[in-house]
């Protein structure tokens, strides 16, 4: 059935057929490359420092033109991840084209991300995977010749492919096929910097790899064991014992094992950081939202933090905390978390749980939204789904932050507006809107609730700089006896400074 035109397909369109659309959106997609490293690239502003590590980050891409030795994917057991030349696989399978076009042109970045070049793609309409190779038998022959014909050594399918589909596709199209699963898990491979971010990727991509293990010829066969019926079965056909495949899966579960032992080990750090922050009543707001959005363009904007930014997708993959002030001289920390996508696999976010718990434990959340998306309303559904994992995420007050506004159409942020009442519009890049944001994060933070009416003598002056630092003061006069308060902190500042007031007395 034909879907209804879009604003983005020509007036004719109803009168075409579905192929004929969906080719159309792999033009479109392969024209413009519909990636964030062809958008015209990174930007920096004063606010992002030298991007010393964009530097080192750039230095490590995948040499242009390298490819597999191998031109037949069947004779190796494992396969490095190396995506050099790609043909795109997409299923439009529900909504409208406009739709399909969005979730193809992810796939294109994700790929460039991940350090391919994108020859290729195909678009299929049919109402649900094929169970067996995922796309039909014709399409899959399809693939087949244009793989053949634009020399691609690899096959990136907009989806999860089921261990089988993904051992029938590589059999027909004989070179490796990887979803969009694997892809992400290869940029965090990639990215990841600290010894806790390379631990929680590679425990994920363990869990990925595990059920997908493959193997060919009788070497890597199960060996045949007890009573087994059929010619030439029985006795005399009995394995040796483990075979090469499950020795390898009993690897991978060891390893598995003693990593999220190690990922559990670094925890109470990170722990015993977010309690001393509590401890001295410093207020946390999280930078949360999908990737490439401009968390930590903002971030940079708000703390000239110079973290890394860079136009890609997953560009931060390890926290950042920063501490800020607010425009009434209070001190708060930023933290710049994971991005988030569509469909986020499930690996990385119980891989991930005790970094995304940065953002559970936040007194405030600022979702940064890009505005200039094409779907912001469907970045905005993925990232709420992720908040719906995170146990206690959905109960810190939120902020949409609407980036990217000096490049954003005027009706999309409108319209953005009016479905987002707690919203604000600003450009971290141009600073549109950032002093506005400042105020508003000051008026959603938490204030100090018990009000103090104190001297506190001179020799503890550390005491009445934590209030300014911390506090709400109503009241400053300075005395013979000392500096006479009258503010709001928190219990524990202010069950010390009447310890103080009382000794001094």
């Amino acid at each position: 059935m034909n879907q209804p035109s879009t604003p983005r397909e020509n007036p004719g369109a109803d009168a075409r057929t579905p192929q004929e659309v969906a080719d159309d959106v792999v033009a479109r997609v392969l024209a413009r490359a519909g990636t964030a490293l062809h958008s015209g690239g990174t930007v920096h502003s004063t606010y992002d420092g030298d991007q010393l590590d964009l530097e080192e980050r750039t230095s490590l891409r995948r040499v242009a033109g390298l490819s597999t030795e191998l031109e037949d994917v069947t004779e190796v057991e494992y396969r490095a991840l190396r995506l050099e030349r790609v043909v795109l696989v997409g299923l439009w399978s529900g909504g409208t084209a406009a739709d399909a076009e969005v979730s193809l042109r992810e796939l294109a970045a994700l790929a460039e991300t991940a350090g391919s070049q994108v020859l290729e793609g195909l678009l299929q309409r049919r109402a649900k995977p094929d169970p067996g190779t995922y796309l039909g038998s014709g399409k899959a022959a399809e693939l087949a010749s244009v793989v053949a014909a634009v020399g691609a050594d690899t096959v990136v399918v907009d989806g999860e492919l089921a261990p089988s589909q993904r051992r029938s596709l590589e059999d027909i199209v004989r070179v490796k096929v990887v979803d969009r699963t694997a892809l992400i898990l290869d940029i965090f491979a990639q990215h990841a910097k600290s010894r806790e971010g390379k631990a929680q990727v590679e425990l994920a991509q363990l869990e990925y790899l595990l059920p997908r293990l493959r193997g060919w010829g009788e070497s890597m066969s199960r060996q045949a064991g007890g009573q087994v019926g059929g010619a030439g079965a029985g006795m005399g056909s009995r394995g040796p014992g483990e075979t090469k495949i499950e020795l390898d899966r009993r690897r991978i579960r060891n390893r598995m094992a003693k990593l999220r032992r190690e990922i559990a080990a670094m925890e109470p750090a990170r722990r015993t950081k977010r309690s001393s922050r509590r401890r001295h009543a410093i207020p946390s707001v999280a930078i949360a939202g999908y990737t490439n959005a401009g968390k930590s363009s903002l971030l940079n904007r708000l703390t000239n933090a110079g973290v890394l930014v860079e136009n890609a997708l997953f560009a931060t993959l390890d926290p950042t905390v920063r501490r800020a002030e607010t425009s009434d001289g209070r001190v708060y920390t930023l933290a710049d978390t994971v991005g988030f996508v569509r469909a986020l696999p499930h690996q990385l976010v119980e891989a991930f749980r005790s970094t995304l718990e940065e953002v559970a434990d936040a007194d405030l959340i600022l979702h940064v939204v890009d505005a200039s998306h094409p779907d912001p309303e469907g970045q905005i559904a993925a990232v709420r789904h992720v908040f719906a994992d995170i146990p206690g995420a959905m109960d810190v007050p939120e902020i949409v932050v609407l980036n990217k506004a000096d490049v954003a159409d005027p009706e999309a942020i409108a319209r953005l507006r009016s479905r987002e009442l707690h919203s604000i519009v600003v450009s971290a890049h141009s600073g549109e809107g950032i002093a506005q944001l400042q105020e508003l994060i000051a008026d959603q933070l938490p204030r100090p609730g018990v009000e103090v009416d104190v001297v506190v003598p001179y020799h503890r002056g550390d005491l009445v700089s934590r209030v300014h630092e911390h506090g709400d003061i109503d009241h400053e006069r300075h005395t013979d006896a000392g500096t006479e308060l009258r503010a709001r902190v928190d219990e524990a500042l202010a069950a010390e400074l009447r310890a103080a007031a009382v000794r001094s007395a």
